[in-house]
């Protein structure tokens, strides 16, 4: 490793100013403003970190050897609404680059529009999903426009700071165009209208695509750099990437240093020496590295994605992907590890790691008050009525654009009872009412159930819950949530629905608090129900989790089944007792001094306590093969 030394402290974006080069290759290296330059690159996501740490997480970047940074962009959350564009607050994307530049580091910017990534849908938003003709990641001139609509202005925002354009230390000095698109390559034009839609609205620094190895060769297109993507290093996979470009540099662009999570599965981990050991060995080889993830973060609110595979399976809400930093920020032993080992690489004293946040243990949190869903129904929400069941994104809401996420309720009148059947239009998962009586639960594998018999006239609901979208694999078009198509009853479709929006937006959840009917919590309660109760915090707040399936001395407490925590607001993202996640993260930033409200909605068995700790449990473990 000392023969391949690279000291890059003097190679910063603050540190090169009036640079009109930017990166470049030369044979089977990179140069910056002409210099012999080397990625030692690790991704964060900023919308998935709170604001105010990601400054820390930056830090630590610098401390642990890397010299640059990469992000995705989420369309999803840029533009929820069709035509309507957020970069505020957590999606301040001008500010984190610009943060980036300031703490010493270059920027690789993934903008998609794809961007996989465990996120919704890979990132595209759901109203695309409108158009029953729809054919995402393709030139169908349905996706095209929109996509040029969001890089219209998602440009003005990336244009000034790429490297060589920006006269102050702008810190981007790759774009990656679309991503992994080999494993996909439904349409051989598609690739070169990312790459002219980048620089037409004026892109000029280095183009890379991003591909795993099965797919290297279908993702490539003419003037972007093919890097690999992968975590075991295969002899010859590096060299493999001759065969599909001549005397280039070398550059894994996703190293995976860990695994993520789906509900019912393990939590999986990667051996840190195992890890280490693969990154000196590519390093040794004189690449450049990516490390995915560097930190994971976490994916707040309904923001997973999913895998479609052999079966559908959904993503936990932490992101902690075993990666570098955990997901609240802190040290693993990979970190230090990995600082080890690039410091012998640069040969220069590295920064001091910042210090840790600490953590708080807050104790149990008593959820005193309930509301039935029932209740609140016709208290705050209006349904739309439709004489067929409407999928969620084509719901008449939000300007039109459908509902993306949370739960759909779809209620009917029935006259008997029998023998209901799906179809397989169920998506993602339906608890079935019949008036306020639980009858039981629909989803991929169940697609029947007998309906009670019972005399004149009765409610059936279905209660449907978007457990997140699949983002990567051939069924993105499929991707439409809620109810995608009739269910039979006794072989005789269902008609005329009143179906009721529950989202769980900021306005909805404000309302909530409002809202008359909230009761003291009984001693047994079965849902669907919001709860609430209040964190009181008398000092500074600092980060902690919340532990929904509490315990006391050698008693287990009743925990909760399955649903989605609230913190003053902020949606924390959803629980389940199938595990392996048993705590969800709960940013300092998000609490403040004195009474915190938390509410709960929780699908069936609620508990009565929740409890707030200073250590995360992610669930079982498996190193991943």
């Amino acid at each position: 490793l000392f023969s391949s030394r690279f000291n890059w402290s003097e190679l910063t974006p603050l540190g090169l100013w009036g640079r009109t080069l930017g990166l470049q290759t030369e044979n089977s290296q990179f140069l910056l403003e002409g210099m012999p330059f080397r990625i030692f690159g690790g991704s964060m996501h900023y919308f998935r970190v709170p604001r105010e740490y990601w400054e820390d997480r930056m830090l630590k970047m610098r401390a642990c050897g890397l010299n640059t940074l990469t992000t995705y962009v989420p369309w999803n959350l840029h533009e929820k609404e069709r035509g309507k564009f957020d970069f505020s607050k957590n999606l301040d994307l001008r500010a984190f680059l610009s943060l980036a530049a300031k703490n010493g580091l270059w920027v690789i910017l993934r903008p998609g529009p794809y961007i996989c990534s465990e996120w919704d849908l890979g990132g595209l938003p759901s109203w695309l999903l409108q158009d029953p003709e729809m054919q995402l990641r393709t030139t169908y001139k349905g996706f095209t426009e929109a996509v040029d609509a969001y890089f219209d202005r998602l440009m003005r925002v990336v244009v000034p700071l790429q490297a060589s354009t920006y006269k102050k230390g702008g810190p981007i000095i790759a774009v990656q165009v679309e991503n992994e698109y080999g494993s996909y390559a439904k349409d051989p034009n598609y690739m070169t209208y990312v790459k002219m839609a980048l620089l037409s609205r004026g892109i000029v620094e280095l183009l890379m695509t991003s591909d795993n190895k099965n797919g290297l060769s279908f993702g490539l297109v003419e003037g972007a750099l093919a890097t690999v993507n992968f975590q075991k290093l295969e002899p010859g996979l590096l060299k493999y990437l001759d065969t599909v470009q001549k005397d280039q540099p070398k550059m894994v662009m996703e190293y995976w240093t860990g695994w993520f999570d789906n509900w019912g599965g393990p939590h999986y981990v990667f051996d840190a020496d195992e890890m280490v050991n693969t990154v000196a060995s590519i390093l040794k080889t004189g690449a450049s590295i990516n490390l995915y993830m560097f930190h994971g973060g976490t994916n707040f609110g309904f923001m997973n994605g999913a895998l479609e595979a052999d079966e559908y399976k959904s993503d936990v809400t932490s992101y902690d992907y075993d990666a570098v930093l955990t997901e609240a920020g802190d040290y693993t032993s990979k970190f230090f590890k990995l600082r080890q080992l690039f410091s012998m690489v640069i040969g220069q004293p590295l920064p001091l790691p910042p210090m840790i946040e600490s953590k708080a243990s807050y104790g149990a949190i008593l959820l005193h008050q309930y509301i039935s869903l029932w209740d609140v129904l016709p208290a705050l929400l209006q349904p739309i009525k439709s004489e067929l069941p409407v999928n969620m994104e084509n719901l008449q809401l939000n300007d039109s654009v459908g509902q993306p996420y949370g739960y759909v309720l779809y209620e009917t009148v029935i006259f008997g009872g029998g023998h209901l059947h799906t179809r397989d239009h169920v998506r993602d998962r339906a608890q079935v009412f019949v008036n306020t009586m639980y009858v039981g639960e629909l989803d991929y594998n169940t697609v029947e159930l007998s309906i009670p018999e019972g005399q004149g006239f009765r409610q059936l609901r279905l209660l449907v819950e978007n457990r997140g979208r699949v983002n990567y694999g051939l069924a993105l078009n499929e991707q439409r949530k809620g109810l995608i198509g009739d269910v039979f009853l006794n072989k005789t479709p269902l008609r005329n629905f009143k179906i009721y929006s529950l989202e769980m937006k900021p306005a909805f959840m404000k309302s909530l608090q409002h809202v008359s009917g909230w009761s003291t919590v009984p001693d047994y309660f079965v849902g669907p129900a919001f709860f609430r109760g209040r964190l009181w915090i008398e000092q500074q707040p600092q980060d902690t989790f919340l532990k929904l399936q509490a315990s006391a001395g050698f008693f287990l407490i009743k925990g909760w089944e399955k649903g989605v925590v609230f913190v003053n607001g902020q949606n924390l993202g959803r629980y389940w007792k199938i595990g392996p996640q048993e705590t969800l993260y709960l940013p300092g930033p998000w609490l403040r001094r004195g009474g915190n409200e938390i509410v709960i909605f929780e699908e069936r068995t609620a508990g009565r306590i929740i409890q707030s700790v200073d250590i995360p449990y992610l669930g079982r473990t498996q190193y991943v093969d």
